[in-house]
């Protein structure tokens, strides 16, 4: 094993192959070491992350070395069958590359049987290994900006389905009309680690076969499955109960979603944590209304949310430094300020004008909205469309009652630097997991040019440019592997991408360094157009050295 650093909570495990890979995952799932948080199994490493107050790196490095990979992995008796419609538009390539005909293609690709390895990229999307021996087929040089869900591709020695329209790089062969992702079921994913899958060529299949897979696709594709839930208990006035407060939807600005601090533990389904991405932010608007701090609140970015009071509520207003009006019913206007709690009047309007520091505000309401969790959260995932969908004008948000004995928490100041178009921002970074991937003068560049922020950039990361690209030293591709937050992942661009709240769980280029934990929420509140600066707190050093291990025990 090689034990490389990812975070100062996090660390990854890269193993010789799939088998071990799997056999570690299975023996740490037996026996749970003190500590470990969550555990993200890919194709040769396996990505940790842990508490540093119940256990040290070099500790937790040692008790995962010592586990035994001689014991494989069970397989499991579910047997899943997915019929699809082999016309892929990459099908004819495919084939190419291997020398044989499309039939040929889809022989192998039906005669073999496949067990779910791991999951991953998005919600429902299973990594599948032991297919034919010939399958090793190198993503596309350009990824498609769109895949259609159902999509049923080849990558590397792995098959895979799209479980919703997405952009990817892998080779398309074919499309089926089994729903991969499922918020309607108990379970969403239908492919679980271990679950063992068989393709099936959907036009061998009996003419009434074929219908009915086709028509239960039509009826999927009417349903909400994979969309977003709804975004809160009432759309009107008129769902509202007698006497229930709420906030109607005046203005939503650029982008207004409810977020909370994430789900976490849905790894194996494929669904990142999501979540505020300036937790402080959140925990602090709650206490100042009397919630718990993990309760749901708004998050907004820029300018432009407006809020009218339906009945007396009390809300505030945290994060990004953004001037606050109220209006009442009658017209009468004045700024408000925030990091304080406000009582609004029936009818009055709260308005957050544009931010001049950070870019994302935080609306809690005393009582908390009532929104319907999904998957233990009502976090809104943009990048999986998992969670409550983005606020719209005339919207009713109802609010629950307060809980009894809940206090009003007094003013509190404003976080300290945020962020601004005028000044650099500094970020702490601690090198790796894959910084050996480039060459000497692209990591001193990483911390020795400034980046800005592009206007592509959002939840799912900060897109980057410098004046410099990043050259790596090592070609070819790197197998899907764990990606944390806070992740500088480096495509072949050399242009990096800061991976925020909303990333995927896994990516497929290497990651430079990542932002440490303390820097994350300032992270979130980077505007588009600022410009930032690295600045690393831990040299990259490979941890399976006696040494390294040593020093990194004294972190």
């Amino acid at each position: 094993m090689r034990f490389l650093p990812v975070s100062l909570n996090a660390l990854l495990v890269e193993l010789a192959d799939l088998d071990q890979t799997l056999a570690l995952l299975a023996s740490l799932q037996r026996e749970p070491l003190p500590g470990v948080e969550e555990l993200v199994p890919a194709a040769r490493t396996i990505l940790v992350r842990f508490r540093p107050s119940a256990c040290g790196l070099a500790q937790l490095a040692q008790a995962i070395a010592a586990r035994d990979l001689s014991q494989r992995a069970e397989r499991s008796a579910t047997l899943v069958e997915i019929p699809v419609h082999y016309d892929g538009e990459d099908l004819a390539e495919v084939a190419q590359r291997l020398g044989i005909t499309p039939e040929e293609v889809v022989r192998r690709h039906t005669g073999s049987e496949y067990t779910v390895a791991f999951t991953g990229f998005a919600p429902g999307f299973a990594y599948l290994s032991g297919g034919h021996p010939s399958f090793d087929v190198p993503r596309r040089t350009t990824p498609r900006t769109r895949i259609p869900a159902g999509a049923v591709g080849l990558a590397g020695t792995f098959s895979g389905v799209y479980p919703q329209a997405s952009p990817g790089g892998w080779q398309i062969i074919g499309v089926t009309p089994v729903a991969m992702w499922d918020l309607g079921r108990e379970q969403p994913a239908l492919l679980q680690p271990g679950y063992r899958v068989r393709f099936v060529d959907i036009a061998t299949l009996e003419a009434g076969a074929r219908a009915a897979w086709d028509a239960d696709s039509g009826r999927r594709s009417s349903d909400s499955s994979g969309a977003p839930a709804q975004a809160a208990g009432g759309r009107s006035r008129a769902d509202l109960a007698p006497g229930q407060a709420a906030l109607q939807v005046k203005a939503t600005g650029l982008l207004t979603v409810f977020q909370d601090l994430g789900r976490h533990g849905q790894a194996g389904q494929g669904v990142s944590a999501s979540g505020a991405m300036d937790q402080a932010a959140l925990k602090t608007a709650n206490r100042l209304v009397g919630n718990p701090s993990d309760t749901a609140a708004l998050e907004t970015v820029g300018g432009g949310l407006q809020l009218q009071s339906l009945g007396e509520t009390v809300v505030a207003v945290t994060g990004a430094d953004a001037p606050l009006t109220v209006k009442t019913a009658d017209g009468r206007r004045w700024p408000v300020p925030g990091h304080q709690a406000l009582a609004l009047a029936d009818g009055d309007v709260l308005a957050i004008g544009q931010p001049t520091a950070g870019a994302r505000c935080y609306v809690a309401a005393r009582g908390g909205f009532a929104v319907a969790p999904v998957l233990g959260s009502c976090a809104t995932d943009t990048l999986a469309n998992v969670g409550p969908a983005p606020l719209a004008v005339g919207e009713v948000l109802g609010l629950r009652p307060a809980a009894a004995g809940a206090v009003v928490g007094d003013p509190v100041p404003p976080a300290a630097d945020l962020p601004t178009l005028e000044q650099e921002v500094v970020l702490d970074v601690v090198m790796g997991p894959r910084t050996d991937w480039f060459t000497p003068e692209a990591v001193a560049r990483l911390a020795g040019q400034r980046w800005q922020v592009t206007p592509q950039s959002n939840r799912v990361g900060l897109r980057l440019a410098g004046e410099v690209p990043l050259e790596r030293a090592v070609g070819g591709e790197l197998p899907s592997e764990g990606t944390a937050l806070g992740a500088l992942q480096v495509p072949p661009s050399g242009q990096p991408v800061l991976f925020l709240a909303d990333h995927p769980l896994t990516g497929g280029y290497p990651v430079i360094a990542t932002v440490a934990p303390h820097h994350l929420d300032r992270a979130g509140q980077i505007p588009v157009g600022a410009w930032l600066r690295f600045r690393p707190i831990r040299a990259f050093e490979d941890l399976s050295t006696t040494d390294a291990a040593g020093k990194a025990g004294t972190l």
